[in-house]
C-alpha cells in the first residue's frame, strides 16, 4: 500500500526556496516509506516566489527587463500558460530588487507595468498580478507609467517617479493604457484590506517598513491624497476607499480605478494555478509550510490557504517551518494538525538557515513515522 504525500509549502523566505523545501521533505519522507509517492506543488500568496509556483505548475517563464524600484534595469519574467499571465511585482520592482537602501520617497512600481505590458502585448488576454513585496507607495502610478500613462505637472512635464513627487501631478493621460488592456481581464493576488489613504492607509501602515520616515510618511498620504483626486476626475469615478486600495504602496488603487482589476485572495489564485483541488486526489496527507509561523499565517498566508483547501477535501494537514509561535489551539483552528520547527532540533539560528535542508531531511522522517505509519497500520488492518 503507498501512501500519497502532497507538499505544497511556501519559501523559507532568506533561506529556502519553496522547491527545496519540498524537495528536502519528501526526501525525509522516503527514508521512512521508499515506496510513498510524494508530490511537490510550490505555492506563494501573491509576492516573492509566485513566478517560480507558476513554473513548477507548467507555465512558461518569458524573460524581460523592466525597471527597477528605483530605475535601475532589472531582468526578471512573466509566466504564460496560453493566453494567461502571472507577473510578479516583487520580481520586477519588489523590495528584493532595491540595489541598496530603500528610497520610499523616490520608488517606483513601474516595473511591473512595464512586465505586464510586455505580457499583454505578446497576446495574452487574462493576467494574474500579484502585488506583494513591494518597494514603493507611489500609489500605483509607476504601474500606469509602465503601460503608457503620462503623469504631467501643471506645465506640462512628466512628474518623476515615486510617490514622493505625486503631489505635483496635474492631470494624467490614459488614452494609451486604455487602448493597451482594451479586453484583457487583470486579477490582483492581494491579502490587505486597507484603503488608500488615512490612519489605515498605504504610506502609515505601510511606508515604515520601506524606510519612510514620520514626516515621509506625512507627505506620502498627503500626495497618495492628491493623487486620487487626480485619478478620480480622469476616470470619473473615486476607489480611494475601496478594501486593498493601500495594497502594496497603492497599487491595488490604480489596478481598481484604471485596468478594472479584481481583487483576490493571493493564495486562492495560486492554488488555482496550480490546480491544487486536483492535485488533492488521492492524497493522505498534505505538508504545508513556510519560515516563520506565526498570527500573519492565518490571514491570508499561504499555509492558512493550504490547510482550508485541503480541509473542504478531507486531506489533514501538517506544517514545517523554521519557527513555530502559534500554540497547537491556533493552529488546529486553521486546519493544521500539527507543526515541525527546524529550531525544535537546531536551537542555533544560522544553523537552521545555512542547513535547512538536512534538517528538514530529519522533519520528513518524523512526519512519516507520526503520520503515515500508523494510517498505513489502521488500513492494513481494517
Amino acid at each position: 500500500m503507498q501512501p500519497r504525500v502532497l507538499v505544497a509549502s511556501d519559501k523559507f523566505k532568506g533561506s529556502l526556496t519553496a522547491a527545496e523545501v519540498a524537495a528536502a521533505v519528501s526526501a525525509g519522507v522516503r527514508r521512512v516509506l521508499p515506496d510513498a509517492v510524494v508530490d511537490a506543488a510550490p505555492v506563494a500568496d501573491g509576492g516573492d516566489g509566485t513566478l517560480a509556483a507558476a513554473e513548477a505548475a507548467g507555465f512558461a517563464l518569458v524573460p524581460v527587463t523592466v525597471t527597477g524600484p528605483t530605475d535601475e534595469p532589472v531582468r526578471t519574467s512573466y509566466a504564460r500558460r496560453g493566453d494567461l499571465a502571472v507577473v510578479e511585482l516583487a520580481d520586477a520592482a519588489g523590495l528584493v530588487r532595491l540595489p541598496g537602501d530603500p528610497d520610499p520617497l523616490r520608488a517606483s512600481s513601474r516595473g511591473a507595468g512595464e512586465a505586464l505590458a510586455a505580457a499583454v502585448d505578446a497576446g495574452c488576454r487574462e493576467v494574474v498580478l500579484g502585488i506583494g513585496g513591494s518597494a514603493s507607495t507611489d500609489g500605483g502610478a509607476g504601474l500606469l507609467r509602465g503601460l503608457g500613462a503620462r503623469l504631467l505637472d501643471a506645465e506640462g512635464a512628466d512628474v518623476a517617479d515615486g510617490g514622493g513627487s505625486l503631489h505635483e501631478v496635474a492631470r494624467v493621460e490614459l488614452d494609451h493604457v486604455r487602448r493597451r488592456i482594451a479586453g484583457v481581464v487583470v486579477t490582483v493576488a492581494c491579502d490587505v484590506d486597507n484603503p488608500l489613504t488615512g490612519p489605515r492607509g498605504a504610506a502609515a501602515v505601510y511606508g515604515p517598513q520601506k524606510g519612510a520616515t514620520p514626516d515621509d510618511v506625512r507627505r506620502l498620504d498627503a500626495s497618495l491624497g492628491h493623487w486620487a483626486d487626480v485619478l478620480a476626475a480622469a476616470t470619473g469615478a473615486d476607489v480611494r476607499d475601496h478594501p486593498g486600495a493601500g495594497a502594496a504602496g497603492g497599487v491595488g488603487f490604480a489596478a481598481l480605478a484604471v485596468l478594472g482589476a479584481e481583487l483576490r485572495s493571493g493564495i486562492e489564485l495560486v492554488l488555482d494555478l496550480v490546480g491544487f483541488e486536483d492535485l488533492l486526489t488521492g492524497a493522505d496527507l498534505v505538508v504545508t509550510g513556510e519560515g516563520a509561523l506565526d498570527e500573519q499565517t492565518l490571514h491570508g498566508k499561504a499555509p492558512a490557504g493550504v490547510a482550508a483547501a485541503a480541509g473542504r477535501a478531507g486531506v489533514p494537514v501538517v506544517a514545517v517551518c523554521g519557527v513555530n509561535r502559534l500554540d497547537p489551539a491556533r493552529m488546529r483552528a486553521a486546519g493544521i494538525e500539527a507543526a515541525y520547527a527546524l529550531a525544535d532540533i537546531e536551537p542555533d539560528l544560522q544553523r537552521c538557515l545555512t542547513d535547512g535542508i538536512p534538517l528538514l531531511h530529519q522533519l520528513g522522517e518524523r512526519i512519516a513515522a507520526e503520520h503515515l505509519v500508523p494510517a498505513l497500520r489502521i488500513k492494513e488492518n481494517a
